[in-house]
């Protein structure tokens, strides 16, 4: 079954959404103006219920079908922008020097309104389905913040799905797996103290530079020397600073990077060796290292069942050859993983084909990807939600 008629005619008014949208980025829950947006736009389709505040700056609007039944679904879009200077010079630019839209958030907004607006004028389902319009994804936890805030427990949600576009795959295709599909962010500083002194007589300190540069090369032994080869694990070192002039060696310098894990075991492991590493290579050069260790979003990670049906939802639109159902996790981070640990559900990728890469500032939402999108959304909850 290809892409629903009504989505293909709706796309020029979803587009135009989504380029408003685009010239309006907000950052983290500071997302007043695209929540303000979307609720008017709920209310407007005729949702039977449209609830702001939820998780801070989130909105959930619910939608009951036309047949009986208690069931709830809940679909899932992310609003925030990037702190980037855009680079498009497209006539839907951002018109706030320093925010853009980045990520596609606006085109994932956008497509889930459209699919709002379309389940509230058919409402060819039973029980109810929950349109989630999500702040701070970037960095925020908003979807943590979401949950925290009893958006299951208080809507009745039995499963949720979440949709991300994918530069390089192509428009009209999907892309999804069982399991991981992307990866556990966390984020290490760690401090060194050595003692500073002449740089022409480091005998007569401890130099905490020359020491940071061996953790450095330390810390990839987690992944070639601690982690089974089969698993996936990065440690980046981002960070490296200390000193102030050329001829001083300082006391102290402080390293910053990230860990990124597809399972809980390696996880685990790898934070226990950076402190490990960070304190053992410190103390045997007479320094001392303080490490702060803060976990961020964990693995998102999607559930057979709701997988296979998501598979069966995407070849619905776009045909079996068209659905890469074994793709590659990636190593990037999605707070929709909180979401995923409080209900079942799955994770999918549509094709925004030969576009910038996501977080560039020459990236945009390819609108071509709308129809494939809204299709997605509303077969799945019709097929989900069938009377």
């Amino acid at each position: 079954m290809p892409i629903l008629n009504r989505a293909a005619e709706m796309q020029e008014e979803i587009s135009q959404w989504r380029r408003h949208l685009h010239t309006q980025p907000e950052l983290l829950y500071d997302v007043h103006k695209t929540a303000g947006f979307v609720t008017e736009k709920l209310k407007a389709f005729g949702c039977d219920e449209v609830i702001t505040g939820i998780g801070r700056t989130g909105v959930v609007g619910i939608i009951k079908g036309s047949g009986e039944g208690d069931r709830v679904i809940g679909l899932r879009a992310d609003m925030d922008a990037l702190p980037i200077t855009e680079a498009t010079g497209k006539p839907w630019s951002s018109e706030t020097d320093g925010k853009m839209h980045a990520c596609g958030h606006d085109g994932h907004t956008a497509m889930l309104l459209g699919a709002a607006k379309y389940l509230a004028e058919t409402r060819n389902f039973s029980g109810s389905v929950a349109v989630i319009f999500q702040p701070a994804e970037e960095g925020g936890a908003g979807g943590r913040e979401m949950v925290n805030d009893g958006m299951m427990e208080r809507f009745g949600i039995a499963e949720v799905y979440g949709m991300h576009n994918l530069p390089g795959l192509a428009v009209g295709e999907f892309a999804i797996c069982k399991g991981p599909i992307m990866a556990a962010t966390d984020e290490f500083t760690i401090k060194l103290k050595g003692r500073g002194g002449h740089a022409a007589m480091p005998h007569q300190g401890v130099d905490p530079i020359a020491i940071g540069a061996q953790i450095v090369s330390s810390l990839q032994l987690i992944a070639s020397r601690n982690t089974n080869p089969i698993d996936s694990v990065v440690v980046s070192v981002t960070k490296f600073q200390g000193g102030t002039t050329h001829n001083v060696i300082p006391t102290e310098v402080e390293l910053g990077g990230t860990i990124r894990t597809l399972s809980a075991d390696v996880r685990k492991m790898a934070e226990d060796r950076l402190k490990q590493i960070a304190t053992g290579i410190a103390a045997s050069h007479d320094a001392s290292a303080s490490i702060h260790f803060h976990r961020g979003y964990p693995v998102t990670y999607n559930h057979d069942e709701q997988t296979d049906f998501s598979i069966a939802v995407a070849e619905q639109i776009t045909g079996p050859n068209r659905v890469d159902t074994e793709t590659e996790p990636t190593m990037g981070g999605e707070d929709f993983s909180f979401m995923l640990e409080a209900r079942p559900g799955a994770f999918i990728f549509v094709g925004n084909g030969d576009s910038a890469n996501l977080h560039h500032p020459e990236y945009d939402f390819n609108d071509e990807a709308i129809s494939y999108g809204v299709s997605y959304w509303v077969r799945l909850a019709e097929t989900a939600l069938a009377n």
